[in-house]
């Protein structure tokens, strides 16, 4: 018995030193970025790399607060972009995924199919529609433009996310609160929804999430530096004379620092709608 206990520490002690060896490697870019943006950039390319800076400096992080296209612009149409984009993924795709979960319907698999395959198309191969479309009803170089697209990109996926997890709700709570005297609708804004917002929150992490790393339609739709968003603005770094490597990744850390505080505090809801969602299909 004692050995049999021995045997398990071991190899919990060696599975311990491996997962942290991994998340090592996995997290050392992440180090690496961080550290580089408090380099010059002679001491970034400098042979040997140096892990710790010699000449600490905050001038990359300074200069991203000056000029037009400041951090604090971009910053704000980063914003403005995530969080319209995500408010209309989720007052479309709340409804339409609890229809497809609770509805009998004609053709419902195939409208579940063209979901699953908007899914698989490239972002390249309906940009030029998209850009037509905006150029057509005078969106582009507009905050809309991306707001739209990110949008339309992401609704098929929360519709698709929480169909699965509007199944694994019982359906004897909408029993109950018919039988109490509420209709379809009012079962489904005082009874289904509260008890939903593990995935609610979730879907809508995501859907923020994924508008705000957008590079493509941002890019592509708006040409003001001014109204720009953060993932297109880093171009504003490379110029003729060079690239200024060192406010590319103090721009990064920026960038990605949102993204890390809404997985920090979002955690428990983001992996408990995942898994509760994960019970039917």
């Amino acid at each position: 018995m004692k050995k049999m206990i021995l045997k398990d520490k071991q190899k919990n002690i060696i599975l311990c030193c491996l997962s942290i060896f991994i998340a090592c490697i996995m997290l050392f870019p992440i180090y690496w970025i961080v550290v580089s943006s408090f380099k010059t950039n002679t001491e970034i390319f400098a042979s040997p790399p140096t892990f710790i800076p010699k000449e600490f400096t905050l001038s990359s992080y300074t200069a991203q607060f000056e000029g037009k296209s400041s951090i604090l612009v971009t910053f704000g149409n980063s914003c403005k972009v995530a969080f319209i984009s995500m408010i209309l993924s989720c007052a479309l795709a709340i409804p339409a995924g609890y229809g497809l979960a609770r509805f009998k319907m004609r053709g419902k698999k195939s409208f579940i199919m063209i979901f699953l395959v908007t899914q698989m198309l490239p972002v390249a191969l309906i940009l030029t529609p998209m850009f037509m479309v905006y150029k057509n009803l005078h969106l582009l170089d507009t905050l809309w433009a991306p707001i739209l697209s990110d949008a339309t990109i992401s609704v098929p996926f929360v519709v698709l996310i929480l169909r699965t997890y509007f199944l694994a709700l019982p359906r004897e709570l909408e029993d109950s609160a018919r039988i109490d005297g509420c209709n379809t609708f009012t079962a489904f804004t005082k009874i289904m929804l509260p008890i939903s917002y593990p995935g609610l929150i979730m879907t809508a992490a995501f859907s923020f999430l994924y508008a705000w790393g957008d590079l493509a339609y941002s890019l592509t739709f708006i040409t003001s530096p001014e109204k720009r968003t953060m993932t297109a603005s880093i171009y504003n770094f490379m110029g003729k004379y060079g690239i200024q490597w060192n406010s590319i990744m103090a721009y990064g850390v920026l960038l990605v620092l949102p993204v890390v505080l809404v997985f920090i505090f979002l955690q428990k809801y983001i992996i408990g709608g995942l898994t509760n969602g994960a019970v039917k299909g």
